[in-house]
């Protein structure tokens, strides 16, 4: 799987999300540990009421109705061992029973509890220095009302601490390891989520003057999306219809200059007169060649070529090569095929591709030098060469010499800077593609790239 890029909208979703859920970890971390020791207060809280109310039902009158308590000796012995401290007095009155004489000294200064529980802390408290926590609370019993003091070590309290801190040691680990699963869940999760999207932009991305009639797909977009995708097709929408009437304007405008080109062409053939007239023949026939182009160009643009047929390119090779003999003699060229003595087949159609190979041996012809030979080599598996001794052409112009009516600043040709173009549609039409390099011996070297049969 193709890992997202650092600046992809996933991550930032992924890394949003981690981010949201640290947070609410940590805070659900903090909530749950002050419930935790909330929770362990409130225990404490409770077990100290619990022996003030069992100290308070001990109590007992004796003979002359004076209280007492009897403690039984288990809890005797844990009263004095300093792990707990207890008091007993009236309400207004002396200690009844104490654990220690300490402890019956503290009663006199802790605050007298009223409707509620009083609770106090003790730092260094009697001979041991021990810290304790405890409450002073009014109870009623057997003898009548009571205050009860009742007080515990706080050291009592290290197990609860202790699981608590292992509790956070475990926690504190595990986080990452759940942020980090976090972010891959996110990923895999955002990464399912836009897969609609990445669907739309690969269909955008096919998009072409070739295939401008097709739409981006809605189905199972987002509907975060659907404007988007929406807007998009209607562009495209609009744009279709501008390139259609483009094409229709051009259609017409290269047919209705034929006849008017023609008609032309045939008065000038049967003037005589001096150089001047010459002239005007040769720019007639630009003319007729620049309109036949323009005829090509709408064709290829209005209509899918059928390139499903079988074509023989040593064949096709042959054929131009003898119909454009005559011009290059004309040029004082000389024009050979190669190769073409065994079939080579490919997929494709014949004229169209007959027309390329056509307009590669024109430029080769017109910008050879005289007394050169232009080449066409035909090789397997689906491969066309046209080789020229000319000029070649720049490195800095092979990124646009494909470009429609784009012709170089030294170009001497007379050609339209449609014939190349041409080709170039053709080829992708075909699948295939259309290269130049240069000739090892000097000049150009056109290669066509064709699909084979299989």
């Amino acid at each position: 799987m193709k890992l997202p890029a650092v600046g992809s909208l996933q991550v930032r979703l992924a890394l949003s999300l981690a981010a949201v859920y640290l947070a609410a970890t940590a805070i659900a971390i903090v909530v749950l540990l002050y419930q935790a020791y909330s929770t362990a207060d409130a225990l404490s809280k409770e077990d100290l009421n619990r022996r003030a109310r069992h100290l308070a039902s001990l109590a007992s009158a004796d003979a002359s109705g004076a209280p007492r308590f009897d403690l039984p000796d288990w809890l005797d012995a844990l009263y004095r061992s300093g792990t707990f401290l207890y008091a007993v007095t009236r309400p207004d009155g002396p200690v009844i029973a104490a654990s220690t004489p300490d402890a019956g000294d503290l009663v006199a200064r802790l605050p007298v509890p009223r409707d509620a529980p009083v609770y106090f802390r003790l730092r260094s408290f009697g001979a041991v220095g021990r810290d304790y926590f405890g409450v002073t609370v009014g109870l009623d019993s057997r003898v009548g009302p009571l205050r009860v003091t009742i007080a515990r070590a706080a050291d009592d309290d290290v197990l609860v601490s202790s699981l608590l801190r292992e509790f956070v040691f475990n926690i504190a680990w595990l986080v990452p390891l759940m942020v980090a699963a976090t972010l891959v869940i996110g990923v895999l999760a955002i990464r399912r989520g836009l897969r609609p999207l990445r669907q739309v932009s690969a269909s955008a991305a096919a998009i072409d003057p070739g295939t401008i009639s097709a739409r981006l797909p809605h189905e199972h977009v987002p509907a975060e999306i659907k404007p988007l995708v929406a807007a998009v097709n209607h562009a495209l929408d609009r744009l279709e219809k501008g390139f259609a009437i483009q094409r229709e304007f051009t259609a017409n405008a290269a047919h209705e200059l034929r006849t008017p080109l023609a008609i032309l062409t045939a008065a000038l053939e049967h003037l005589q007169g001096n150089g001047e007239v010459a002239k005007l023949r040769n720019d007639a026939a630009r003319m007729n060649r620049l309109v036949e182009q323009l005829l090509r160009v709408a064709r290829l643009d209005a209509v899918a070529l059928d390139t499903s047929g079988t074509v023989d390119l040593a064949a096709v090779a042959r054929d131009v090569v003898a119909y454009m003999a005559p011009l290059a003699v004309a040029n004082a060229r000389s024009l050979a095929a190669q190769g073409a003595e065994r079939p080579v087949v490919v997929k494709g159609n014949r004229h169209a591709i007959e027309d390329a190979i056509r307009n590669l041996v024109e430029n080769a012809v017109a910008y050879a030098p005289p007394k050169s030979e232009v080449v066409v080599d035909v090789k397997p598996p689906g491969i066309v060469h046209v080789v020229d001794r000319g000029p070649g052409i720049a490195p800095a112009d092979r990124a646009h010499i494909f470009d429609r009516f784009w012709r170089g600043k030294d170009s001497a040709g007379q050609g339209s800077g449609l014939g190349l173009a041409i080709v170039n549609e053709i080829m992708k039409a075909h699948r295939g593609s259309v290269q130049v390099a240069d000739n090892p011996g000097g000049g150009a070297v056109f290669t066509l790239s064709f699909q084979t049969c299989s």
